[in-house]
């Protein structure tokens, strides 16, 4: 072998010696940069997981809060519903052991009164409409003023 070619040779597989340890060396780049971008993703995911906690911490606090509130209301209900029933029970004790009131209760209510008592539900606006539509829905009906 000529030493021109020995040389060639010698250059060759330094060049080839380089190219692996820059091809090693680019390769621990890459590896570095994917693991800073997973360390980034991971904090970016340890804080997103820190805000959903708190998160549920407040809400967990809010329906605590809601929930007593909501007891309070149930417990303010019963005691008007207790109230009202004292009542009613008072009005008919007064019905009864009273003369004048007894009278009073015992009397027909005026037409107008009953005429509003017989008038059907309505429900949402085209029942609405469908009553407007009908015929006496403003106007007692021929005769009907003194029942």
């Amino acid at each position: 072998m000529s030493p021109l070619r020995q040389a060639a040779y010698g250059v060759a597989l330094l060049l080839a010696i380089a190219l692996f340890i820059w091809g090693g060396y680019q390769q621990s780049l890459a590896a570095q940069a994917r693991a800073k971008a997973d360390a980034e993703r991971i904090a970016t995911l340890e804080q997103r997981s820190a805000r959903q906690a708190q998160t549920i911490i407040n809400l967990g606090a809010d329906i605590a809060t809601q929930r007593l509130a909501q007891q309070g209301l149930q417990n303010n209900r019963a005691d008007l519903q207790q109230a009202n029933a004292v009542h009613q029970v008072q009005k008919k004790e007064t019905v009864r052991n009273d003369p004048p009131a007894q009278n009073w209760a015992a009397q027909p209510l005026p037409a107008l009164t009953r005429r509003l008592h017989q008038r059907p539900a309505i429900t949402g606006a085209a029942g609405y409409r469908a009553f407007q539509s009908s015929r006496n829905a403003l106007h007692p009906p021929a005769g009907g003023a003194d029942r």
